[in-house]
């Protein structure tokens, strides 16, 4: 093991649990905190990081199609019309779309 510290953030960009937050659109923050606290209790419970980072992983790519709004609910649209086998109005609200989809 290496004796000196590494430099720099260790996280690759927009990986830390605060930049994941702040870039999900404001009705999935909560849905975040709850699955980061969830994880952060079991890790250290468990003295494994393994699902930690994977709530993180799953969180920031979401924060990541949601940092294009107009992409995000044309990939909303899309998943909801595959699930559902029917077209989504062009003026449904987003979040009616999402709730046919679980994005």
């Amino acid at each position: 093991m290496d004796d000196e510290p590494a430099r720099g953030h260790p996280l690759r960009k927009g990986a830390s649990p605060g930049a994941i937050r702040s870039a999900l659109l404001p009705e999935d923050q909560a849905g975040f905190d709850a699955d980061y606290e969830q994880a952060l209790t079991r890790a250290g419970a468990s003295r494994d990081l393994t699902e930690l980072f994977t709530v993180l992983e799953h969180w920031r790519r979401l924060a990541v199609l949601q940092s294009e709004p107009e992409v995000f609910r044309r990939v909303a649209r899309r998943a909801a019309e595959l699930h559902t086998g029917a077209p989504r109005p062009e003026d449904e609200p987003l979040s009616v779309t999402r709730s046919h989809t679980g994005i």
